[in-house]
């Protein structure tokens, strides 16, 4: 155990959200990244209130809010200990398990994750192959290589059913440098300090940090079995954000009545709705539900991604934009000097252009599917509950408390397995505790092979319980 150097926390004395709740997340945040680790000692709630110039109330209410949700825990007589560290970290890096070969390696189960290695190697050569013989470009390309966007129209009207609009192929689409960066240009271009955005609750936690340090006003709105709760979307507020065909990282969709009520709001209200498509190819049992952009392009910024169907290395997504939308980004991007790689385009219009994407994506589509069902089959075998649509790269185990998840975790890490929990998901007080179990980074092999100790952890579990309200 280590002494935790000065906390690094800054408190807004002139934000509406008070001090206490403030303190809770800031500590919260520093444990999830890794500043704070599991171990180290926090001051006592009097010495932290003389480091804050704040009342002793407000540091004792941020640590009993802590404790509740398994973040810290109290040694009589000793002091005050964080207790959970973000996956690997020192304290939660698994234990290297041996293979037959000698080697060693741990399992990655963490969802996030594409089958990298399910790319075939020689359409993999010959794209960069292509991609190398076109003539270096004199100027950076703002709005994306045109090959590019006309390739990510097609494949968004073969795999998406969204049918772009625009003189050409391809022109409302713009080239991006992924999701995250995605919502980086919209917070600057489009929203401004102190805009509100209402985001999915549990939900993607790097773009409600992007969102943060653009100066914009981040406010969680829970899901239940049919997506984001719209009552929970405060008046005023300027944009939603949701992943409505894969919900992350819960891994529901949402539903076409709640898809309709969202579209309505949202013209009602003047919201810009973000619509992340993360894995919304990924989609085993139905087709997908039409994407909101399809329902209502005048008010939806469509977001999707390269790095869930083959590999983030490429570093390319693509946006779908009303055209107000679109003038802005590219305006941010001419005044910044800014504009998305073409090198990671050229590969993927090379794949396109030879037919290995499609292929690529019927065959992760199989494999995928097979090694959820391998996976499913094992947890209805045990009893074991579990959440998710059928689609995807993961499911959620949910438990009962932040404890047990980090219990669990750390559990599995001893044995060589790498898992997520749901706690960490939260941009505020944490009200889903599970596992996020991945099947996409890892080998079917490991896959199999971990089943075993994973159904073991799960069944030592009694406090399984019923989806939260709400």
């Amino acid at each position: 155990m280590s002494e935790s150097p000065a906390l690094p926390v800054t408190l807004d004395r002139g934000s509406p959200t008070p001090l206490a709740v403030q303190l809770a997340e800031e500590l919260r945040a520093a444990a999830g990244d890794g500043r704070l680790r599991s171990g180290d000692r926090l001051p006592s709630t009097r010495a932290l209130a003389t480091q804050l110039n704040v009342s002793r109330t407000v540091t004792a209410a941020a640590y009993e809010q802590l404790h509740a949700e398994g973040w810290i825990t109290g040694k009589h007589g000793s002091g005050t200990y964080v207790t959970t560290a973000p996956p690997g970290s020192p304290s939660t890096r698994p234990k290297p398990r041996p293979t037959e070969a000698g080697e060693v390696t741990a399992v990655d189960l963490r969802p996030g994750s594409p089958w990298a290695s399910g790319i075939d190697r020689s359409a993999w050569r010959r794209a960069w192959r292509g991609a190398a013989d076109v003539a270096p470009l004199p100027r950076p390309t703002r709005a994306g290589v045109p090959a590019y966007r006309a390739a990510v129209a097609e494949h968004l009207l073969r795999h998406r059913g969204l049918r772009v609009s625009g003189e050409y192929e391809g022109e409302s689409v713009l080239a991006t440098a992924g999701t995250t960066a995605a919502v980086a240009e919209l917070a600057a271009a489009v929203l401004s300090p102190g805009d509100v955005v209402a985001v999915e609750e549990p939900g993607y936690q790097r773009a409600v940090q992007t969102m943060r340090a653009a100066g914009l006003v981040v406010v969680p709105a829970p899901v239940d079995a049919d997506g984001l709760l719209l009552d929970a979307v405060p008046a005023g507020a300027r944009a939603v954000y949701c992943s409505p065909a894969h919900q992350y990282p819960l891994g529901r969709r949402m539903s076409a009545a709640r898809r309709v009520e969202l579209v309505d709001r949202a013209r009602r209200d003047g919201w810009l709705v973000i619509e992340d498509d993360y894995d919304g190819e990924l989609r085993y049992d139905v087709a997908p539900l039409p994407l909101l952009a399809s329902l209502a392009p005048d008010v939806v910024v469509h977001l999707g991604t390269t790095s869930k169907i083959l590999t983030p290395a490429l570093g390319v997504g693509w946006m779908v934009a009303p055209p107000p939308v679109i003038a802005a980004v590219l305006h941010h991007r001419d005044i910044t000097g800014t504009s998305p790689s073409a090198a990671g385009q050229f590969v993927v219009v090379e794949l396109a252009r030879n037919g290995d994407l499609g292929r690529h994506l019927r065959k992760l589509r199989r494999e995928l599917s097979e090694r959820r069902g391998m996976l499913v089959d094992a947890l209805t075998g045990a009893g074991v509950r579990f959440l998710g649509d059928d689609a995807g790269a993961h499911l959620v185990v949910p438990l009962g408390s932040a404890a047990r998840e980090h219990e669990l975790i750390e559990a599995a890490g001893g044995l060589g397995i790498l898992l997520d929990g749901l706690a960490r998901h939260h941009c505020g007080p944490a009200t889903w505790f599970g596992i996020a179990v991945g099947y996409a980074a890892c080998s079917r092999a490991q896959l199999r092979a971990a089943i075993p100790d994973l159904l073991s952890l799960l069944s030592q579990s009694s406090d399984q319980r019923s989806t939260p309200s709400g």
